[in-house]
């Protein structure tokens, strides 16, 4: 792998790059790696307070300005959007607007993809974990469209194709911790989260290997900038109080399980992409 590689994030909306795997991405771009995003949709259907949208005349017109921000804390060269529509949680209206994400055909979602990974020719492609972090839709479906379009340009002849691909996951500890001390508040960790939609009891009860686990302390403050500049969506406090706390306690990293190439059993975690 070359010393300062360039590194492709596919994601499906504006907070993804620096509530996931912002850290990483940090690191590598503070580095010299060249560091894209492509972000499928811009966030159509988040919930964001009235005083947030003032000067904005839209939900989407808002958050693409915050990601602008975030992507200029993290140190990332270039944002790309799909042009899809924010989905929404599982039941929401958002689910049926003709334009959401996940009404694309996969096929199509990964051929927009492919483009990116022709034209950008990255040495590490990232995304989502298998169940997308948190099940959402939009998640589930460029996660899927991220690896059909990593295996199609395997199998085109003369095609770029990444030397590695990873899935960011969510370490199992940290939501273990997280649940239990959501409890002993009082919580209800099944019913979490801004709008109550997640359930991260279940979550804690996935478990995905680790074969890569970055620390990014040197650059945990480009995070916390990153991670503020999604205000809407309560990124001012994601890294403070009892959650940053947390964060500190188990430490500045992030986990990931690698795609390709396949991993032999029982192989040691690294501490690089």
């Amino acid at each position: 792998m070359k010393p300062t590689p360039t590194i492709l994030a596919v994601l499906a909306h504006p907070d993804d790059e620096s509530f996931g795997m912002g850290g990483t991405l940090a690191l590598y771009a503070q580095r010299g790696a060249k560091v894209y995003l492509v972000c499928a949709t811009k966030g159509e259907a988040g919930t964001v307070d009235p005083q947030y949208l003032q000067g904005f005349g839209s939900v989407a017109e808002l958050r693409e300005q915050e990601l602008h921000c975030a992507v200029q804390a993290l140190g990332l060269r270039e944002i790309f959007f799909l042009g899809y529509r924010d989905s929404g949680m599982p039941g929401s209206e958002a689910n049926d607007h003709p334009q959401a994400q996940v009404n694309a055909p996969l096929t199509e979602v990964a051929a927009r993809v492919g483009e990116y990974i022709q034209r950008l020719q990255p040495d590490i492609l990232l995304t989502f974990d298998p169940i997308g972090g948190y099940r959402h839709p939009d998640h589930l479906h460029i996660q899927q469209a991220t690896v059909l379009a990593f295996e199609q340009a395997r199998q085109s002849a003369g095609a770029h194709v990444p030397g590695r691909v990873y899935f960011h996951t969510i370490p199992r500890g940290f939501l273990r911790f997280s649940v239990a001390l959501i409890r002993l508040f009082g919580g209800d960790p099944t019913r979490w989260g801004r709008n109550k939609d997640i359930n991260l009891a279940s979550l804690a009860e996935v478990d995905f290997p680790t074969h890569a686990r970055i620390r990014y302390d040197s650059v945990s403050e480009k995070k916390t900038r990153a991670s503020a500049c999604h205000a809407s969506q309560g990124g001012s406090q994601m890294r403070r109080g009892v959650l940053g706390w947390v964060f500190r306690l188990l430490g500045e990293a992030d986990t990931f399980m690698r795609y390709y190439p396949p991993p032999a059993p029982a192989e040691k975690t690294q501490t690089e992409l």
